[in-house]
């Protein structure tokens, strides 16, 4: 077999997806921690919301829209005092 064909034959096992893999939920954790780091710098005055390129606002915008509609989906069970079944 070749280089090329043993490198197919590779990432069909999925022998190459794990590094792979690795590296995506890498890029996710540490797009999280950007957020919390860029959320930690506005609330302390350091630096502005629009300080940011407008760019990098409408993405942080999306994504904390995103995060919240989430949280909205994922509680079950209703609160305490807010007439629920609990």
């Amino acid at each position: 077999m070749t280089d090329a064909t043993s490198n197919i034959s590779d990432a069909s096992n999925g022998r190459d997806a794990l590094p792979a893999q690795t590296l995506s939920e890498s890029d996710a954790a540490i797009a999280r921690v950007l957020e919390d780091l860029i959320d930690t710098l506005i609330a302390r005055g350091v630096i502005q919301f629009t300080d940011l390129p407008e760019a990098a606002q409408a993405k942080l915008l999306s994504r904390r829209q995103s995060r919240a509609k989430l949280k909205d989906s994922l509680q079950l069970l209703p609160g305490d005092g807010d007439g629920g079944l609990l």
